[in-house]
């Protein structure tokens, strides 16, 4: 009994010597595995920045931070089309320029030539100041009840748009020019009228059209207009 005492007490003490030397060895591993984990390059999780986020350096979505900058480029509105005032690249002043309650409108007779329909959208000062038009007219063309019957006119292009002075009397036209229908084949319409609306202004003054037959698909002899230019187009 007593000898097996003896010998269970030396096992206990041995025992208790061996813990403390496993223990140190675990926590050497353990320390040796942080490191190999530490130094690991092929990790791909980028380094949060102040606010948590991944750094904006190692954003794959956004070249260039792209999202977070604004272009600086104004909106471009669309343009108007012809069949009402396009407001003008150089403004005049409201105090100068000719208002539709001031003018009279008339389209001159037709000067066909090559094919071509060509007459005159002409503005008259019927007012007892001088004022004055820029640019292009808004020209659209009607039924009796003053339903538009074609698509709206558009706008030549290469031409100088310049400011236009009229004293009381005096006319401003703008070429209304188009090729004539029957030797394009496209589907036409008479028009009752045309309104003509100044540039700059909203309300539109009705000329009666005696021009014939316009094409009303846009696909063919559409016409155009030019800026205005001082005269009767005469």
């Amino acid at each position: 009994m007593t000898t097996h005492t003896a010998h269970q007490g030396r096992w206990n003490m041995t025992r208790r010597r061996a813990m403390p030397a496993a223990l140190a060895c675990c926590t050497a591993l353990a320390a040796a595995l942080t490191g190999c984990t530490s130094t690991d390059t092929g990790s791909s999780s980028p380094a949060p920045n102040n606010s948590g986020n991944p750094s904006s350096a190692t954003r794959t979505g956004d070249p260039g931070g792209a999202l977070a900058r604004s272009s600086g480029r104004p909106t471009t509105p669309p343009s108007a089309g012809a069949g009402s005032a396009r407001p003008s690249a150089t403004p005049v002043p409201a105090t100068s320029r000719c208002h539709s309650s001031e003018l009279r409108a008339s389209i001159g007779p037709d000067h066909p030539g090559a094919g071509q329909e060509n007459f005159a959208v002409i503005l008259t000062n019927g007012s007892h100041r001088t004022c004055t038009v820029y640019g292009f007219p808004g020209v659209a063309f009607v039924n009796s009840t003053g339903e538009a019957v074609t698509p709206d006119p558009e706008r030549t292009t290469g031409q100088e748009e310049r400011i236009v002075t009229l004293a009381p009397g005096a006319s401003a036209w703008s070429a209304l020019a188009f090729t004539n229908p029957a030797l394009t084949g496209v589907t036409t319409v008479t028009p009752a009228a045309v309104l003509v609306t100044p540039p700059d202004e909203t309300t539109s003054i009705r000329v009666r059209w005696t021009g014939g037959k316009v094409s009303n698909t846009g696909k063919a002899s559409v016409p155009q207009v030019s800026p205005f230019r001082p005269g009767d187009g005469g």
